[in-house]
């Protein structure tokens, strides 16, 4: 169980480079790339089953306030990402504020995981 929850925190770790990644090397002309679609739901995935194995798990102390706000960014996250890559897509101009609010959020979610104990 420990191994898939790694295997699992480490694809997790994947799709936030993913999204916060690209976002950095857009900062100039913010867009939203289609792999930070790709990374908000591979964040998303990994994160419910982190979640569904952490009850059976004996030494993990689960934080169910923390993990549902979490989720919540995550969901914003994943909806702002799929806009913007539909934008991109049809050739149409990603504004400002959802290119970065794609990364910034992502952003926002990795400072909770890793300095809220």
């Amino acid at each position: 169980m420990s191994i898939l929850y790694s295997i699992l925190v480490f694809l997790h770790i994947v799709g936030a480079a993913m999204i916060v990644g690209y976002w950095i090397a857009t900062m100039k002309t913010p867009t939203v790339h289609p792999r930070q679609r790709d990374g908000a739901f591979l964040q998303l995935l990994t994160g419910i089953a982190m979640m569904g194995l952490i009850p059976f798990m004996d030494d993990k102390d689960p934080n169910y306030v923390k993990l549902g706000i979490k989720f919540a960014i995550a969901i914003v996250v994943a909806v702002l990402a799929v806009i913007g890559s539909r934008k991109v897509k049809k050739g149409e101009p990603v504004s400002t504020g959802l290119a970065h609010g794609v990364g910034g959020l992502a952003l926002v979610n990795i400072a909770l995981a890793t300095l809220w104990n």
